[in-house]
């Protein structure tokens, strides 16, 4: 039993419940992006390159033995992972930047106080005019 009340111990604890929502929150994150590039970036690159597909496009190296097959650079693969994370991170970036604005307007919009604050300044008030 104490290995029970353990594990529920640490599965409840703030950091691993806020890990658990980052994750989900990262996957659906990650479905938005790669729509984002399936869609619209793609789109533009094919129209740009001629190619729908930047990750096929490769730079064949001359062969070096004759009767071999030439070597191949696949440059369009690490360009179109860069691309990704570029993407990614702007779009993170544009998130945590939303975020941080909604909490300092949060932060400077005024609270009220609260009613056991109320109440004293009330008894103080009646306690000044007596």
């Amino acid at each position: 039993m104490g290995m029970l009340q353990e594990f529920k111990k640490f599965a409840m604890r703030g950091n691993v419940v806020d890990m658990a929502v980052g994750i989900v929150i990262g996957g659906a994150f990650g479905k938005i992006v790669s729509s984002l590039v399936e869609k619209v970036i793609t789109p533009i690159t094919a129209y740009l390159t001629g190619n729908s597909d930047v990750s096929d496009l490769v730079w064949t190296l001359p062969a070096a033995v004759e009767g071999q097959t030439a070597a191949e650079i696949g440059w369009g693969a690490v360009a179109q992972a860069i691309l990704d994370f570029i993407i990614v991170a702007f779009a993170l970036f544009l998130v945590i930047k939303a975020m941080n604005s909604m909490k300092q307007k949060e932060e400077a919009a005024p609270t009220a106080p609260p009613e056991d604050i109320l109440l004293l300044r009330e008894i103080r008030d009646q306690l000044a005019k007596q």
